[in-house]
Protein backbone atom coordinates (compact mmCIF):
# COMPACT_ATOMS: atom_id res chain seq x y z
CA UNK A 1 0.00 0.00 0.00
CA UNK A 2 1.12 3.30 -1.08
CA UNK A 3 1.23 6.19 1.83
CA UNK A 4 -0.35 9.16 0.55
CA UNK A 5 2.34 12.14 1.49
CA UNK A 6 -0.60 14.70 1.43
CA UNK A 7 -4.09 14.90 2.60
CA UNK A 8 -6.63 13.86 0.11
CA UNK A 9 -8.24 16.95 0.76
CA UNK A 10 -5.36 19.09 0.12
CA UNK A 11 -4.84 17.53 -3.23
CA UNK A 12 -8.49 18.61 -4.15
CA UNK A 13 -7.56 21.99 -3.69
CA UNK A 14 -6.32 22.69 -7.47
CA UNK A 15 -5.79 25.29 -9.11
CA UNK A 16 -9.47 26.31 -10.22
CA UNK A 17 -11.91 23.60 -10.16
CA UNK A 18 -10.71 21.60 -6.66
CA UNK A 19 -11.40 18.09 -8.73
CA UNK A 20 -14.52 18.33 -10.13
CA UNK A 21 -14.13 19.43 -13.65
CA UNK A 22 -14.26 22.97 -15.32
CA UNK A 23 -17.82 23.02 -16.14
CA UNK A 24 -19.38 23.94 -13.22
CA UNK A 25 -19.95 20.83 -11.29
CA UNK A 26 -20.11 21.68 -7.63
CA UNK A 27 -20.95 25.59 -8.51
CA UNK A 28 -24.52 26.81 -8.51
CA UNK A 29 -27.71 26.52 -7.36
CA UNK A 30 -28.03 23.53 -8.73
CA UNK A 31 -25.98 21.56 -6.95
CA UNK A 32 -27.54 21.95 -4.11
CA UNK A 33 -31.61 21.62 -5.17
CA UNK A 34 -32.58 24.60 -5.17
CA UNK A 35 -32.77 28.03 -3.27
CA UNK A 36 -33.52 27.49 0.48
CA UNK A 37 -36.27 25.56 1.40
CA UNK A 38 -37.03 24.05 -1.66
CA UNK A 39 -37.68 20.60 -2.34
CA UNK A 40 -38.19 19.67 1.65
CA UNK A 41 -41.34 17.73 0.78
CA UNK A 42 -39.90 16.03 -2.77
CA UNK A 43 -36.10 15.12 -3.20
CA UNK A 44 -34.77 16.23 0.42
CA UNK A 45 -37.31 14.37 1.94
CA UNK A 46 -34.54 11.90 3.41
CA UNK A 47 -32.80 14.72 5.06
CA UNK A 48 -35.87 16.21 6.61
CA UNK A 49 -36.63 12.46 8.13
CA UNK A 50 -33.26 12.14 9.01
CA UNK A 51 -32.62 16.11 10.50
CA UNK A 52 -35.62 17.87 11.35
CA UNK A 53 -38.46 15.66 11.99
CA UNK A 54 -40.79 18.68 12.65
CA UNK A 55 -40.18 20.67 10.20
CA UNK A 56 -44.04 20.12 8.83
CA UNK A 57 -46.84 20.55 10.77
CA UNK A 58 -48.61 22.03 13.69
CA UNK A 59 -48.61 21.50 17.33
CA UNK A 60 -50.82 23.14 20.19
CA UNK A 61 -53.79 25.52 19.40
CA UNK A 62 -54.36 29.15 19.88
CA UNK A 63 -56.64 30.43 22.15
CA UNK A 64 -59.11 32.69 20.99
CA UNK A 65 -58.77 35.44 23.52
CA UNK A 66 -56.10 34.42 26.23
CA UNK A 67 -56.82 37.21 28.31
CA UNK A 68 -60.06 36.22 28.92
CA UNK A 69 -59.30 33.37 31.38
CA UNK A 70 -58.40 35.02 34.67
CA UNK A 71 -54.61 33.41 36.33
CA UNK A 72 -54.67 31.62 39.40
CA UNK A 73 -52.87 32.73 41.81
CA UNK A 74 -53.44 29.57 44.97
CA UNK A 75 -51.35 29.86 48.35
CA UNK A 76 -51.63 26.98 50.39
CA UNK A 77 -52.54 26.89 54.64
CA UNK A 78 -49.25 27.17 55.35
CA UNK A 79 -47.88 30.10 53.55
CA UNK A 80 -50.87 32.16 55.08
CA UNK A 81 -48.93 31.33 58.70
CA UNK A 82 -46.19 32.66 56.83
CA UNK A 83 -47.91 35.71 55.82
CA UNK A 84 -49.41 36.19 59.12
CA UNK A 85 -46.00 35.66 60.95
CA UNK A 86 -44.40 38.35 59.00
CA UNK A 87 -47.35 40.52 59.99
CA UNK A 88 -47.45 40.37 63.30
CA UNK A 89 -43.49 41.04 63.41
CA UNK A 90 -43.37 44.28 60.67
CA UNK A 91 -46.83 45.67 63.36
CA UNK A 92 -49.38 45.86 60.20
CA UNK A 93 -51.13 42.90 61.58
CA UNK A 94 -54.88 43.86 62.27
CA UNK A 95 -56.64 42.44 64.78
CA UNK A 96 -61.03 41.53 64.76
CA UNK A 97 -61.51 39.85 68.06
CA UNK A 98 -58.77 37.55 68.54
CA UNK A 99 -58.21 36.59 65.41
CA UNK A 100 -56.13 38.09 62.84
CA UNK A 101 -57.21 39.83 59.15
CA UNK A 102 -55.81 38.39 56.10
CA UNK A 103 -57.32 39.84 52.80
CA UNK A 104 -55.53 37.80 50.44
CA UNK A 105 -57.77 39.08 47.82
CA UNK A 106 -55.60 42.61 48.00
CA UNK A 107 -52.87 40.87 47.97
CA UNK A 108 -53.33 39.47 44.42
CA UNK A 109 -54.08 35.51 45.42
CA UNK A 110 -57.29 34.17 43.82
CA UNK A 111 -57.54 30.39 45.74
CA UNK A 112 -56.69 29.30 49.36
CA UNK A 113 -55.48 25.77 49.02
CA UNK A 114 -55.94 23.34 51.99
CA UNK A 115 -52.23 22.08 51.94
CA UNK A 116 -49.88 22.82 55.38
CA UNK A 117 -50.99 23.29 58.80
CA UNK A 118 -51.87 26.96 60.77
CA UNK A 119 -51.48 27.34 64.52
CA UNK A 120 -53.14 31.14 64.84
CA UNK A 121 -56.78 31.66 64.58
CA UNK A 122 -56.94 34.27 61.16
CA UNK A 123 -59.96 35.32 59.38
CA UNK A 124 -59.20 35.00 55.69
CA UNK A 125 -61.30 37.31 52.97
CA UNK A 126 -60.41 35.09 49.49
CA UNK A 127 -62.45 34.89 46.79
CA UNK A 128 -62.39 31.12 46.70
CA UNK A 129 -61.19 28.65 48.73
CA UNK A 130 -60.81 24.38 48.92
CA UNK A 131 -63.19 22.65 51.36
CA UNK A 132 -60.09 21.05 53.15
CA UNK A 133 -58.51 24.70 53.46
CA UNK A 134 -61.93 25.49 55.21
CA UNK A 135 -62.12 23.22 57.60
CA UNK A 136 -58.44 23.59 58.67
CA UNK A 137 -59.16 26.59 59.55
CA UNK A 138 -62.59 26.24 61.24
CA UNK A 139 -60.98 23.48 63.67
CA UNK A 140 -58.40 26.01 64.88
CA UNK A 141 -61.29 28.37 65.74
CA UNK A 142 -61.08 30.71 62.57
CA UNK A 143 -63.06 31.57 59.13
CA UNK A 144 -63.14 31.96 55.69
CA UNK A 145 -64.93 34.58 53.62
CA UNK A 146 -65.64 33.41 50.41
CA UNK A 147 -65.80 36.83 48.02
CA UNK A 148 -68.59 36.98 44.94
CA UNK A 149 -67.09 37.58 42.07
Amino acid sequence: MTIRREKKSRKMHGYRNRGWGSIGQHRKSGSRGGRGAAGMHKHKWSWIVKNYRDWFGKRGFTPRSPSSTPKLNEVNVSQVEEIVNKMVKMGTAVMEGNKIVVDLSRMGINKLIGYGKITRPVKVIVCSASKKAVEKIGEIGGEVIILEK
